[in-house]
């Protein structure tokens, strides 16, 4: 995509996510269900599927303009840019799962198919990507094509991903990418639940979960836990390096104070105009939000953005 191009995508000017004049009241819906903005956990667990695909309905165009198509986060060496660690962190998902050609693959929450079409690439195993939100399905899609992918590639709206277990064979494996408070993190430290707040705004999550409790759930839900562990703990350079204002690059420039009120001067200009829809200037601050929220929590570490674990479905005793 163009530099062009992905802008007007992501001011709303390209896409059919949301209608223009739909905008701001969708920004102002979304944010009422978090602590930040009059909200709570309880608010948001009972209408989760409200909240997940009203967040991906706003930022899909923001995240892809601003991050790539692969909306996850990588550990990262020295020398190494960004896309650069986020390929070689795929790579690495499909050598611990053993990919390889005729295999196929669940990617479950596989947001607009970056990592499904990298892997499918490296392995040449078949994925099916699964995701709650339409409009990421059909962006994913167009990808796919302009990829020339379609053959290996395939996508499905799911309402929910606890069949992954059920699904799976038995001796086969699943890997678990997530994002995690960790040890460090104290319930009863209001700097520690604020932080918390503006990582669930800005990540479209009801809560975050723990290390421990991201452990526990996939041994409840019947796997052995092979591997697991915080890699940004061996990460060479912060995964953050491109948002941090501190470490300061014209990458890292938007994420300063000058930066976010320059943005958010030009962005109310365009509002003003009417070139960008009413509700981008807020977007973008619930955004800024998020940012601020995750890597506060990751340079305090009580929050890890690459907690992977490794699951394998074990065999029954009549199969072995």
């Amino acid at each position: 995509m163009s530099q062009s191009g992905g802008l007007h995508r992501s001011l709303g000017l390209r896409g059919k996510n949301i209608a223009k004049e739909k905008l701001e009241l969708t920004v102002e819906e979304y944010t009422k269900y978090h602590d930040i903005h009059g909200g709570d956990e309880e608010l948001r667990k009972s209408n989760y599927a409200d909240l997940v695909n009203k967040y991906y309905d706003l930022v899909t165009n923001f995240v892809e303009y601003r991050w790539g198509q692969s909306f996850h986060f990588a550990p990262r060496w020295h020398g190494e840019t960004l896309r650069e660690s986020i390929k070689r962190f795929e790579h690495f998902i499909a050598l611990q799962l053993g990919l390889k050609k005729g295999m196929k693959v669940l990617d479950v929450g596989c947001g607009i198919g970056g990592p499904l079409r990298e892997i499918a690439r490296f392995s040449s195993a078949e994925i099916t990507g699964l995701n709650n939100n339409s409009y990421q399905i059909s962006r994913a899609k167009e990808l796919i094509s302009s990829a020339g992918l379609s053959e290996k590639c395939n996508f499905v709206k799911l309402g929910a991903y606890r069949e992954i277990y059920r699904v799976l064979k038995p001796g086969r494996y699943f890997a678990l990418d997530e994002l995690c408070l960790t040890d460090r993190f104290d319930p009863t430290n209001s700097k520690h639940m604020d932080i918390k707040a503006e990582i669930e705004l800005g990540s479209g999550l009801p809560d975050v979960r723990s290390t421990r409790q991201c452990i526990q759930a996939m041994k409840d839900a019947g796997f052995e836990v092979v591997f697991a562990k915080d890699l940004a703990e061996d990460s060479e350079c912060p995964w953050y390096h491109d948002l941090d204002p501190g470490l300061f690059s014209w990458a890292t420039f938007w994420n300063s104070r000058v930066g976010g009120f320059l943005t958010t001067t030009i962005v109310g200009t365009l509002e003003f105009l009417r070139i960008a829809p009413k509700g981008c200037n807020r977007l973008f601050s619930t955004l800024l939000t998020g940012s601020h929220g995750l890597i506060t929590g990751s340079r305090e570490q009580i929050f890890t953005a690459t907690f992977f674990v490794l699951g394998r479905k074990p065999f029954k005793e009549s199969e072995i």
